[in-house]
């Protein structure tokens, strides 16, 4: 209808941006009665709002990074997204909404293999994907920045916190994984931790895609062995928050409790949502992300 028209009249939409739309569609649209103008329009706007801004990180040897940039003041906020997730969700455009309201800078981005990034899904390790939020770090921002963490990505933001201490001003932690992926494969039985070391291949159980598990290869699971966190003290020491629902059926609340315990720094905040679940994408839980945020840009503005 309307959206196909708007489609096939604008050719410059990526291949990648027409499938995110059609996806949107098919999840959202069917919730509406029918193709009404202010859905419509919503959608339009988003799509538009997406494919405007895209830029990308060129990188000489390693593949290109996809990133949305708005430029404010600091500190600034970067967003990291969970495993296979990618910058389009709930919580990183509120986020980038919110801090457009107050003038902030703000950073979302998708890691190699994943979204609009360049590169292969299947060949990166939790390695390589420190080295892209260090590469954001390093090269797309300038001042004290925020990075809030969902889930694999809260995992990744503490390295980035350990290895970039003067550029990480504060943490936000969301269903923090810390470790959560090495833990859960040796928790399971030697016999099965055998065998997947022999297929060469883990089907990691979920609920978020139509497969029912995530194919993992075993080398993925040798590899992100080499940055486990949880096994000493982690030495960070700038304010820390973490949100963890307690209905998280995918990564216990008890890994934000071991994190808390772990940092070294003295400001810690621990909260728990007792109905929250994994993605934490409620419109109550959003609310308090972004609150959470708004009183670190507040306590750090007042500081400097």
């Amino acid at each position: 209808m309307l959206f196909s028209s708007f489609l096939s009249q604008n050719t410059f939409f990526s291949c990648s941006m027409s499938i995110f739309a059609k996806s949107w569609v098919c999840q959202n649209l069917c919730f509406c009665q029918g193709y009404n103008d202010d859905c419509t329009k919503q959608l339009l706007l988003l799509v538009c709002r997406l494919k405007s801004s895209v830029s990308f990180l060129t990188r000489p040897d390693r593949p290109n990074i996809a990133y949305q940039k708005l430029k404010g003041r600091n500190p600034g906020v970067i967003f990291l997204p969970g495993f296979n997730s990618n910058m389009n969700g709930q919580k990183a455009t509120a986020l980038e909404d919110f801090c457009k309201s107050l003038g902030h800078a703000f950073i979302r981005f998708d890691y190699t293999g994943c979204g609009s990034s360049d590169g292969k899904f299947e060949e990166c390790t939790i390695g390589k994907w420190r080295k892209d939020v260090l590469s954001i770090l390093d090269e797309l921002t300038e001042g004290p920045q925020i990075l809030v963490g969902s889930s694999m990505g809260g995992w990744l933001m503490l390295h980035a916190a350990i290895a970039r201490p003067d550029k990480v001003a504060a943490l936000v932690g969301v269903a923090v994984a810390a470790d959560h992926v090495v833990t859960t494969f040796k928790r399971l039985p030697i016999e099965a931790q055998k065998e997947i070391e022999e297929k060469g291949e883990w089907k990691y159980r979920t609920k978020h895609n139509e497969a029912g598990y995530y194919s993992l290869t075993y080398d993925f699971i040798r590899e992100a062995e080499n940055h486990c966190v949880l096994n000493s003290p982690i030495p960070v020491t700038c304010p820390v928050r973490l949100i963890h629902g307690m209905e998280d059926g995918d990564v216990p609340w008890q890994i934000s409790m071991q994190v808390a315990d772990r940092v070294l720094s003295k400001d810690v905040d621990v909260i728990l949502r007792k109905i929250g679940q994994h993605r934490m994408s409620d419109k109550e839980d959003t609310k308090l992300l972004v609150n959470t945020v708004d009183d670190l840009i507040d306590k750090l503005s007042t500081v400097v």
